[in-house]
């Protein structure tokens, strides 16, 4: 009964259109008159869900991608990957894919890294020639790459719920990150020969690589300086989110000077309020899986599902398949705060890797960005070419599969996710 009431309600009022983290709060409420517990848990349950010190590098992370973001950081970017590719056919549309998986290393969101690629390159792109939709979906799908190359809000969340190590998540998700930019630039030079994309306008020259290189360095050291402080161990992945504001701080208003002392207000204020979101998210999520768990059925289902001695490949793929959909319809973070307390039992009892098991559920939440009607990428996409979300999702389908391509080959292939932890 509990567990009906619990998802009924919570599916009743995202139907109506109130958000997901006051919807997750006002079900387990109202599901809160089906058992014989004091309200007062609920609180407790979401002050300790936040009650954590790997949860303090949410509002760090956050922070140190929008001072980067302010900081001017993506036309040197941009700049710098046109340098490195040179003038060959569908040049633009590789510097796409590399630009956005840099960026992803600073930022760690999709939907900012499409706009802040889209803004400096797509433009540019439609300019001389690309055709529009395949080019907003590139954007799309390529900034997708955010939440998967680290630093990833995603990844340190379900660290946290699995007591796993955010380092070897990270690792992890470097793989990931490197095997999708492969396959979308293959895609690339596919496409770029066979609609004839125009030639890029930089010329590959020693001189204009070197300087574009060293305007770019300040920004590249920062996922340098996070990853290094993790593995070498002088610093906690909080630790380095902490570092990472200092430096991204210092480059912005002192190294590019791009950040003015009045733009520093607004900056602290958006990731505030992004953070603020994020936490509120994660507590009332915190607080729904509580009460789904108190009500038994989370152990009955890892029960049944255990009885059923099904193989760890094809549970993984069935969950697979559980969170691509979800992801169609509900925010990534939710997801993962929902899903991770009911599955990751169930996983574990099937001998299932932690860092297996957090790749499958952080890619598939990306896909879901990707896929209305949510499609937070698309939207983002859309804002920057101004073009219609269905004509993006018909531009974006080869660069789509292609990435659905390789989280498959994460399903099925563990060791992948696993290929850099020692």
């Amino acid at each position: 009964m509990t567990a009906l009431v619990l998802f009924g309600t919570l599916i009743l009022m995202l139907l109506i259109g109130v958000p997901i983290s006051v919807s997750l709060g006002a079900a387990t409420m109202v599901s809160l008159l089906t058992v014989d517990v004091p309200l007062a848990v609920i609180p407790q349950r979401m002050f300790t869900a936040l009650d954590s010190v790997s949860i303090m590098a949410i509002p760090f992370f956050v922070l140190a991608g929008n001072l980067m973001t302010e900081g001017g950081i993506s036309r040197r970017l941009v700049d710098f990957c046109n340098s490195i590719i040179g003038n060959v056919r569908g040049g633009m549309a590789y510097a796409m894919v590399l630009a956005c998986a840099f960026f992803a290393a600073l930022s760690g969101s999709a939907p900012a890294t499409v706009l802040a690629i889209g803004g400096m390159l797509y433009p540019d792109m439609i300019r001389i020639g690309y055709p529009p939709a395949r080019c907003a979906g590139l954007l799309a799908v390529s900034g997708g790459l955010g939440p998967i190359i680290p630093p990833s809000i995603i990844m340190v969340v379900y660290c946290t719920i699995t007591n796993s190590s955010v380092g070897d998540m990270f690792k992890g998700g470097i793989v990931a990150g490197i095997m999708i930019s492969i396959v979308l630039v293959i895609l690339c030079i596919i496409y770029a020969n066979k609609e004839k994309w125009p030639k890029n306008t930089v010329k590959l020259s020693a001189g204009q690589l070197f300087r574009s290189f060293f305007s770019a360095l300040p920004a590249l050291l920062l996922p340098v300086i996070i990853l290094g402080g993790i593995y070498s161990g002088l610093m906690t992945p909080t630790e380095s989110a902490a570092v990472a504001v200092i430096y991204s701080f210092i480059v912005g208003v002192f190294v590019y000077k791009e950040i003015r002392t009045e733009n520093l207000y607004r900056i602290l204020l958006e990731s505030g309020k992004s953070s603020a979101m994020m936490l509120f998210i994660i507590a009332t999520s915190t607080a729904f899986s509580w009460l789904f768990t108190f009500s038994g059925i989370s152990g009955q289902m890892v029960d049944v599902i255990v009885s059923m001695h099904l193989a760890p490949w094809l549970f993984c793929l069935i969950v697979a398949l559980i969170l691509l959909v979800f992801g169609t319809f509900l925010e990534g973070i939710a997801i993962c705060v929902l899903l991770v307390p009911v599955l990751w039992p169930i996983a574990q009892s099937l001998g299932v890797h932690a860092i297996h098991f957090g790749m499958i559920m952080c890619t598939a939440i990306v896909i879901g960005n990707m896929t209305p009607p949510v499609a937070v990428n698309l939207f983002a996409a859309a804002s920057v070419s101004k073009l219609k979300m269905g004509e993006i999702a018909k531009g974006e389908l080869p660069f789509f599969l292609g990435f659905v391509g390789v989280f498959f080959l994460f399903v099925f292939i563990p060791g992948l996710s696993t290929l850099l932890i020692g």
